[in-house]
């Protein structure tokens, strides 16, 4: 299984401590219908959730962000059970971020819209401050 951090948003996350700054303007989350693999481009959904949809994340707080605003939505043409996400620096291109298993496989019907309602990173344990 590949799923986890990509080693570019690690080492961008990293080399904070040299404080060199890394961020990135947008993020971008797409659906599949498997493990996303090393590059986040395997099993992308191919019904209506091939394309990425923008995600907003609120700001840092007690080591994790979570979605906040407009959530993520994909409307599907067919049916496709969707098991995974990955999420990308741009909605074309751009480098993968990070990939998760949902914590539910969901399937979805040509009509039918996909909204995901939680993603976020947690990272730990915290020191005490």
């Amino acid at each position: 299984m590949t799923i986890g951090f990509a080693t570019t948003a690690v080492n961008g996350m990293l080399n904070g401590f040299r404080n060199v700054v890394w961020q990135n303007a947008a993020t971008w989350v797409q659906v599949h219908t498997g493990d996303p693999g090393d590059d986040g481009t395997s099993n992308v959904c191919t019904q209506g959730g091939q394309t990425r949809s923008q995600a907003t994340f609120a700001a840092a707080a007690g080591g994790s962000i979570s979605l906040t605003g407009t959530n993520p939505h994909w409307d599907f043409t067919g049916t496709e059970t969707l098991t995974h996400v990955s999420v990308w620096t741009a909605s074309t291109a751009g480098s993968v971020l990070w990939s998760a298993q949902l914590g539910t496989a969901k399937t979805v019907g040509n009509g039918d819209t996909y909204t995901l309602t939680a993603c976020g990173i947690a990272l730990g344990p915290l020191m005490a401050d």
